[in-house]
């Protein structure tokens, strides 16, 4: 069963004072941080860890369908 993941991510200031939301199918919450740091275009590794954390404290949706693992959109700043 597939899940749709909202997850909100910020790299602070002065690396960026930017972040995003990316909307995200993934079976579990590693195959969403792997989908969305494979899609990452900035490469900040060192805030990996607060990403992982925003994962598991994101908005999840069950799917009814059995739908690709895949980044949906994302919106970055």
């Amino acid at each position: 069963m597939k899940t749709l993941y909202v997850v909100d991510h910020f790299v602070p200031f002065p690396q960026s004072e930017y972040g995003g939301i990316w909307n995200v199918v993934a079976e579990n919450d590693e195959e969403c941080f792997d989908l969305i740091t494979e899609n990452d275009d900035e490469q900040y590794p060192e805030f990996y860890g607060h990403l992982r954390e925003n994962i598991q404290k994101s908005n999840k949706y069950t799917l009814s369908d059995n739908v690709p693992s895949e980044v949906i959109t994302s919106f970055l700043t």
